[in-house]
């Protein structure tokens, strides 16, 4: 039996092998590249929003800004008194046990909810975000909403006088 399905096997291979290759008729037209051009459309980019350019500028920027290392400096005192606490309370965790169940979780969620916890946090991120201008630039946009301030409450008081005056005239007369 192994030598006959050993003839069947060379024998398909055989028939393969001596099978004519079939040749494909290929009618392509010469590409032109005008026409390709009207009937391929590309679809724009989305455009990119700010916070988008702020989290891809944080990502790939290789130093950490003045701020973070500033920042860190600020609190590395305190996330080191923190891991000491930690380490000194870890056997007396037993003491959490009761605060972990489903009652305690839900007047928990509530607390939250009252004081606004989740608000404030979602705030606070959304602060540390935000791309704050140089000083240079401050100054610049203080100056100019200062500007404005000055010349709109001038245009009131002269629209208020020639209002006055005008009233004046028409109930005095």
């Amino acid at each position: 039996m192994a030598k006959a399905k050993s003839t069947k096997s060379s024998k398909a291979s055989s028939k393969a092998s001596s099978a004519k290759p079939t040749a494909k008729k290929t009618s392509e037209k010469p590409k032109d590249s005008k026409a390709d051009k009207t009937k391929k459309r590309q679809l724009k980019a989305a455009p990119v929003s700010v916070r988008e350019q702020a989290s891809h500028a944080a990502q790939n920027s290789g130093k950490p800004r003045r701020t973070q290392r500033a920042r860190s400096a600020i609190w590395a005192p305190f996330r080191l008194f923190y891991a000491g606490l930690v380490w000194v309370l870890r056997p007396f965790r037993f003491l959490l046990r009761p605060f972990k169940t489903r009652p305690m979780r839900a007047i928990g969620r509530f607390l939250a909810s009252v004081l606004l916890l989740r608000y404030i946090r979602s705030s606070w991120q959304e602060l540390r975000l935000v791309e704050w201008p140089n000083a240079r630039t401050t100054a610049r946009l203080s100056l100019a909403v200062i500007l404005f301030a000055v010349f709109f409450g001038a245009f009131v008081a002269a629209v208020d006088y020639v209002l006055g005056i005008g009233v004046e005239k028409l109930i005095l007369k």
